[in-house]
């Protein structure tokens, strides 16, 4: 590998089978086919010999082991939208190129939200647990009622690109869309949607509440006790961008003690580690964190990774450079 004219290019997990051929042919590519997670002294030993790491959420570069990376590996292009896995102030004092993929994963993320808005709203886990565990005994006019979409409030905290696709479903479905971040969003005229600067004012008119935010510092545990309890009696959250927007606690409360009505989440703080108190809670519908996986938006996500590899490597500005 090391006589090749081709940059080297690790990929710290295996990713689909058409972008790693197409990272085979343009590279001189190092893949993961077992998927195992690489442990950073390991990613480390590799990096060695490496231009560059097409790395993925689980890998965690914190400062530390950015400052490890050998001076050889100059751009990191993630494998994903978010980057709270990636230290930037740390990657731009070590002079690393850093790139993510976003507008890959919108459709596919605004789906899941979707599925689990409807899932938790109309009992959909208590309904199939009832089924599989052969407790059915036929219908009743009282059995599982849940909660309908149509002439209610959809609340979406991060009216940015998820956000908004989120809101045009919401629309189809007769809700009334509101949204509330750091400031008001110019949204086309097919999609109305009232702000809210205020998060309390915003909180009191969700009936159902999407979180869509990216996971910072300011943001993290945005969604604690006090929040909850501005929620109406009844909201149904979902969180289908970072776990730690959510405080565990502060949900887990609302979800035992009545004022929500459910939730569904497809991320959680310290996956796969989950907090094991959501696991027998009748009202949460959970996922493992399958806001992408579609076979178009993994390879999307894959391809964007590559094109901003690509411009690097040709001496041009990646297009969804981050550091």
């Amino acid at each position: 590998m090391a006589s090749s004219s081709k940059p080297i290019i690790l990929a710290t997990r295996k990713l689909p089978q058409p972008v790693e051929e197409r990272l085979s042919g343009a590279y001189e590519a190092i893949l993961n086919p077992d998927d195992r997670q690489l442990p950073i002294d390991e990613l480390l030993r590799i990096a060695e010999g490496v231009d560059g790491i097409l790395c993925t959420l689980t890998d965690k570069m914190t400062p530390p082991v950015i400052a490890a990376l050998p001076a050889r590996v100059k751009i990191l292009a993630t494998f994903s939208v978010g980057y709270d896995h990636i230290d930037i102030p740390a990657a731009k004092a070590r002079g690393l190129v850093v790139t993510n993929t976003p507008g890959a994963l919108t459709d596919a993320t605004a789906e899941i939200t979707f599925l689990l808005l409807l899932g938790a709203a109309r009992r959909a886990y208590e309904g199939e647990t009832m089924l599989r565990s052969g407790q059915w005994t036929g219908w009743a006019p009282t059995q599982l009622m849940g909660r309908q979409l149509h002439g209610k409030r959809l609340g979406i905290a991060g009216m940015g690109r998820i956000g908004q696709a989120v809101a045009k479903r919401g629309l189809a479905f007769g809700m009334a869309i509101h949204y509330h971040g750091r400031r008001a969003v110019d949204l086309p005229t097919e999609l109305p949607a009232t702000f809210h600067a205020d998060d309390a004012d915003f909180l009191a008119h969700c009936d159902y509440l999407s979180i869509h935010m990216a996971s910072t510092p300011e943001t993290r545990h945005w969604l604690n006790a006090r929040r909850v309890g501005l929620l109406p009696q009844g909201a149904i959250v979902v969180n289908t961008a970072r776990g730690d927007l959510v405080h565990d606690e502060a949900l887990i409360e609302g979800l035992t003690n009545g004022h929500l009505g459910a939730a569904g989440l497809d991320v959680f703080a310290g996956e796969p580690n989950i907090d094991a108190r959501y696991l027998p809670i009748p009202n949460a519908m959970l996922l493992p964190h399958l806001g992408s996986a579609t076979v178009q938006t993994r390879c999307a996500m894959g391809f964007r990774a590559l094109d901003n590899l690509d411009a690097y490597f040709a001496g041009k500005a990646p297009g969804d450079k981050l550091a």
